[in-house]
């Protein structure tokens, strides 16, 4: 079977919308629940965080989204229990993005083997080294059918950006700057040299921007760069002040997508 991201990439390679949750927030059972709403409004491919407690590039938004979903009890083997039956309800790619820390814990080829057959296409984790992954785990995620993403920033030299492009499978994740998550300044999509850049070294993954995409202005923007954008902490904050998921989700993918109503889209900020 073909791995779902490379599907969606091929059917869809513009406008596409991703979105980031933290698993067991805010209670430690919408996991499924927030999965099927999402696909229900359009959203094109989810990116599910692993909640840890010591993060590198997560702002404040999602730290307390994961301190809270580690309160509320998650971890790696009730994630993967949660996710067991997910196929049977929905097709949409699935990504796992977390920290190699717990993955480690958890054992790295039972971790790939268990979210293959479970059923998810593609692993994020941003604080594995490149040179690692490929001496230790390419051959691994490659037998379990697993895209590993890799990110990459203004500053990353575009011969580590090939490096990366020759390694991985699925898409890029370009880190809009040089900050963590959640940056609403307004200029999370300003450096246009940085994406024109990457646009121009033609490389054989699509790439998509992540880090501030916070309203309709900065997803379009995104999306007149890459193939698409990453929507996290907004969506997040959207349900920390309180926002039934469903109607966040409909609200979010109303604001975003042009497929939907931009009378409801200028009046929403996520």
């Amino acid at each position: 079977m073909e791995n779902r991201i490379k599907t969606l990439f091929r059917q869809k390679p513009q406008e596409l919308l991703s979105v980031y949750f933290t698993a067991g927030y805010p209670n430690l059972e919408d996991t499924v629940p927030i999965i099927l709403e999402l696909e229900k409004n359009d959203v094109d491919l989810i990116e599910i965080g692993m909640p840890f407690s010591d993060p590198l590039a997560d702002g404040p938004t999602i730290q307390q989204s994961s301190e809270i979903a580690l309160r509320n009890g998650m971890t790696i083997p009730l994630l993967l229990e949660q996710l067991k039956d997910i196929r049977q309800q929905t097709q949409i790619p699935l990504v796992f993005m977390g920290y190699l820390n717990p993955v480690m814990q958890y054992g790295v080829e039972r971790f790939c083997r268990e979210a293959s057959e479970i059923g998810i296409d593609g692993i994020i984790l941003p604080d594995l080294p490149l040179a690692d992954y490929v001496r230790e785990y390419k051959c691994l995620f490659e037998q379990h059918n697993l895209s590993m993403v890799f990110l990459i920033t203004p500053q990353t030299t575009e011969q580590r950006i090939r490096e990366i492009d020759s390694h991985t499978n699925g898409f890029i994740y370009m880190v809009s700057s040089a900050s963590v998550t959640g940056g609403t300044n307004g200029n999370a999509v300003a450096n246009t040299d940085y994406f024109q850049r990457v646009r121009q070294m033609e490389l054989r993954n699509p790439g998509i921007i992540g880090f501030g995409i916070h309203n309709r202005e900065t997803f379009t923007e995104a999306c007149n760069h890459a193939s698409g954008a990453i929507i996290g902490s907004a969506f997040i904050k959207a349900l920390t002040q309180g926002a039934a998921f469903s109607k966040t989700s409909s609200h979010l993918s109303s604001a975003l997508n042009k497929k939907h109503d931009h009378t409801i889209a200028a009046r929403y900020t996520c």
